[in-house]
């Protein structure tokens, strides 16, 4: 999309040129993805309803990662509504934040995997209060319960932008920048391409 404002050579959008960060290896910007998502724990998940083709979003706690960070499992009932819009179209949004504005999306492509050894190894107890206990001896919202799957998570493209600048430090910034016009620069913003992605994948990392 062409810009609708002439800046002469300055950027129409300082603050994503600043932020933009190209220069990192690919196991430093996998590492602090991990990281990041892992402190979050909690995420929103975007998925398209296949009857309407309406967008929808819902919490989701982060179970576990695969390849090196590149694919993320969580737990889900496979009777919800959200396992029906995955089979439906499997291309989501994962995305995460935290309370001092640090975030992380991934688009990838999700699929739903009800074995059982695979649920037995990431199986939380807590899963009990979400599920519920049916009381027919199989829907205990144990291990067991057929209605618990995984669903999986494989990204095509991960964004996010950290800092390691502290709460007062980025005040004093937006505070300058609200007198000076000059934008913060605290927040780096770093992208995992799909090939980037492929190579974690396949142990090629440097």
């Amino acid at each position: 999309m062409a810009s609708n404002t002439s800046t002469g050579s300055q950027p129409a959008d300082p603050y994503t040129a600043k932020a933009k960060d190209t220069n990192e290896s690919l196991l430093t910007k996998l590492d602090e993805f991990s990281t990041f998502i892992k402190a979050c724990k909690f995420g929103m998940l975007v998925t398209r309803v296949g009857e309407t083709g309406q967008l929808t979003s819902r919490a989701m706690a982060l179970a576990a990662t695969e390849n090196h960070g590149t694919d993320l499992l969580f737990h889900t009932n496979t009777e919800s509504g959200k396992t029906d819009s995955i089979e439906s179209d499997g291309a989501v949004n994962m995305s995460f934040l935290d309370s001092s504005g640090q975030w992380a999306s991934v688009s990838g492509t999700a699929s739903v995997d009800t074995d059982r050894s695979l649920v037995h190894k990431y199986y939380s107890p807590a899963l009990k209060a979400w599920l519920g206990d049916l009381g027919d001896g199989t829907h205990d919202g144990g291990p067991d319960d057929p209605r618990i799957g995984v669903i999986r998570v494989k990204s095509d493209l991960i964004t996010y932008g950290v800092t390691n600048v502290t709460v007062v430090g980025r005040a004093l910034e937006v505070a300058k920048g609200v007198v000076t016009g000059e934008t913060p620069g605290f927040m780096k913003v770093k992208d995992i391409t799909k090939q980037e992605l492929e190579s974690a994948r396949n142990g090629s990392i440097v």
